[in-house]
């Protein structure tokens, strides 16, 4: 089986970005198979997958709309007319490029989604677009109107800046204001599964910092991160019935095949169990803030690996070793597994966490 990432078509779309040579001179990776090994510099390229991303930014501001029911038509319509007061995606320049999406749920698959354009550069985006859902008002009237608001970067990812939530059941469809622009306060995302990553089940799995791995030694020794992969719940099923997963980890800066452990393959069932630990070392204790563990669930189909979800856990600061990176992008929950792990060593820590969609870097030969 090949292990390039070359193969893991993992892109709805994908770029090219060029990535800073830019490693920690101590990483290195031990395993059953490999026993030590050096770590190589990291060059390359990433390739960048559409991505939700939840959590990262405060919610705040207000969206203006209106909804209609145009009987002749049997159509829905949603006047987006403009949000105001929006958080800033860049922090430094204080402006966001946002749009807004609109679902009708629960049937999100059948409607599908409908978005207006992107603003550019502005946290007070002005829209007038409608959108138009072709709905029976009997089918209209069992369902809820989801209304978000995201920034999409120049890698085309999506960052989530609020919703605002319409339960059409009580609607009143009759009274002329409910046909007026109102503002709405934009929400935290309420849903339990983020509507934009489509769920794509959870990783069970313990983390232990060892900073000491032969105690009583004169000489000062590297830690040790140990990644205890128990097992996956609920993993979306991309072809029929047939799921065959397997676990992959890289310790990023490091994209290099040294850096790469991976779980065998456990076929026939969404709920894998691996019990698979992984041991990296060469971790000193200012490399825990710069290094991130790549965790990818993958589905092994003949020649090719396809991409189910991933994690990403590290301090989630955008930077690495002085450079800025995309991949530093942890959510609060991976961030707080790996404060715990740093704040309480030789002890597992463990958690479930969502898999989402990740931008996967490619790795360098």
């Amino acid at each position: 089986m090949s292990d390039d990432r070359e193969t893991d078509t993992a892109s709805e779309s994908s770029y090219q970005l060029s990535r800073h040579k830019k490693s920690p001179s101590s990483l290195t990776n031990l395993s059953s198979s490999s026993g030590m090994t050096s770590l190589s510099s990291v060059s390359g390229s990433v390739m960048s997958v559409y991505s939700g991303d939840f959590g990262n930014l405060e919610v705040k501001g207000n969206i203006q709309f209106a909804i209609e029911y145009v009987e002749s038509l049997k159509e829905l319509h949603v006047f987006v007319a403009q949000c105001k007061d929006l958080a800033a995606a860049d922090v430094k320049k204080q402006r966001s490029d946002p749009y807004v999406k609109a679902y009708l749920l629960p049937d999100k698959g059948k409607m599908g989604k409908k978005k207006t354009l992107v603003v550019k550069k502005t946290l007070n985006p002005v829209y007038n677009e409608i959108l138009r859902y072709k709905i029976e008002k009997q089918i209209l009237k069992t369902q809820k109107l989801n209304l978000s608001v995201w920034h999409r970067d120049t890698f085309k990812r999506n960052s989530f800046l609020g919703e605002v939530e319409l339960d059409l059941e009580t609607w009143d469809w009759d009274n002329k204001q409910n046909k007026q622009l109102r503002w709405y306060p934009l929400k935290r995302k309420t849903a339990p599964v983020a509507l934009e990553a489509e769920n794509r089940g959870e990783m069970k799995l313990a983390l232990q910092y060892v900073p000491e791995p032969v105690p009583g030694k004169k000489f000062p020794t590297t830690g040790e991160v140990h990644i205890w992969v128990k097992e996956c719940l609920d993993l979306p099923l991309l072809r029929g019935s047939h799921l065959n997963s397997f676990v992959k980890c890289t310790i990023l800066p490091d994209t290099s095949r040294k850096s790469r452990q991976k779980t065998r393959a456990v076929g026939k069932t969404t709920n894998p169990i691996f019990n698979h630990t992984m041991v990296y070392d060469g971790f000193r204790p200012e490399d825990l803030m710069e290094a991130c563990v790549e965790l990818t669930v993958w589905d092994h189909y003949k020649l090719t690996n396809q991409f189910l979800g991933g994690l990403r856990i590290g301090f989630g600061t955008g930077k690495s070793y002085g450079t800025e990176v995309d991949w530093m992008d942890s959510t609060s929950e991976e961030v707080a597994l790996w404060e715990k792990m740093v704040n309480s060593p030789n002890t597992w820590i463990e958690a479930t966490l969502p898999l989402r969609m990740l931008l996967i870097a490619k790795i360098s030969k």
